[in-house]
């Protein structure tokens, strides 16, 4: 093996505060467990499996039973962008600001590149602890707002709804007329493990969650809410979108995720077999559509903004 490690799923207890571990002829070692630890495990649901012990740390493996939410009122659809994630249905709307994830990877492609060692070994075990420094600054930004997404679809008894995004790295590769700079902070858009935190929070709350196919989302940012019309755009409106039907402008965040919900709610109730039903429960639109607007910022949680529509 590579590092010295211990995992086992046999004979081990936690009592008082400590992790016993038997060393044989009825001894046993107890390995002290900090505050954090032993307050997850007071939960009575939990069950601990296993653990694995190395000389810097040790992971103990934990799992309960879930009971999935019943009677599902309402869904909410997912918009994964580089500087935000949007979040909500025709009722409400929230923008969780991630900017600062783009903010940290320029800060260490900048600092990688200005290393001037001849050793490339050296340059690159470096570059990898900048990486792993960069990595886990950007999931505990993604934690934060992944935490506050699942607890407000737990609290409103919602269903979340994703869309298919793989392959989006094919738009951004070498020779497709765009610079180095925007091509780096594309492929760094951490949209995939801002999924996978929502999805394993999610199915820990016991929250289901729905991933569209490309088919179902295709132009979900192009067609007007409202009217399905195609929206238009143009350099100087940059976010903005506009509907010759309705005579409307829109975010392109806002029409996004209202249609991504509005899909997944038809998805949802065709899977409880009353697609009937689903087809005519239409947002309700008006002169204060959508209703609220939240903005969040990851970093003060706390703290939300009502912008006025």
């Amino acid at each position: 093996m590579k590092k010295a490690l211990l995992a086992s799923c046999y004979g081990f207890k936690i009592s008082d505060g400590n992790l016993h571990i038997p060393v044989g002829w009825r001894k046993s070692e107890a390995i002290p467990l900090n505050t954090h630890t032993n307050q997850v495990l007071s939960d009575s649901r939990l069950r601990a499996c296993s653990f694995t012990l190395t000389p810097q740390s040790m992971s103990i493996c934990i799992s309960k039973e879930v009971k999935p939410i019943g009677n599902i009122v309402n869904v909410v659809g997912v918009d994964r962008n580089l500087n935000n994630l949007t979040v909500g249905n025709s009722t409400e709307v929230t923008y969780y600001d991630i900017s600062k994830t783009t903010e940290i990877t320029k800060t260490t492609t900048s600092v990688t590149r200005s290393f001037r060692r001849n050793d490339a070994r050296i340059r690159r075990i470096i570059s990898s602890k900048y990486g792993e420094r960069r990595n886990n600054r950007v999931r505990q930004l993604l934690h934060q707002v992944s935490k506050q997404i699942v607890e407000s679809a737990l609290r409103n008894r919602q269903a979340i709804v994703f869309e298919d995004v793989r392959g989006i790295r094919k738009l951004y590769q070498k020779g497709n007329w765009q610079t180095g700079n925007y091509r780096g902070r594309m492929n760094s858009w951490p949209f995939h493990e801002a999924k996978r935190q929502i999805e394993y929070k999610a199915a820990w709350a016991g929250v289901p969650t729905i991933t569209l196919t490309k088919p179902e989302t295709r132009g979900t940012s192009q067609l007007c809410p409202k009217c399905g019309e195609r929206l238009q755009s143009s350099k100087e409106l940059k976010r903005k979108v506009w509907c010759k039907a309705c005579l409307e402008m829109f975010d392109r965040d806002l029409v996004a995720v209202l249609n991504i919900s509005r899909q997944g709610r038809l998805r949802f109730e065709r899977s409880k077999g009353v697609g009937a039903e689903a087809m005519v429960q239409e947002p309700n639109v008006g002169p204060a559509w959508p209703k609220v607007i939240l903005k969040v910022d990851p970093t003060k949680l706390t703290q939300s903004h009502q912008l006025k529509s």
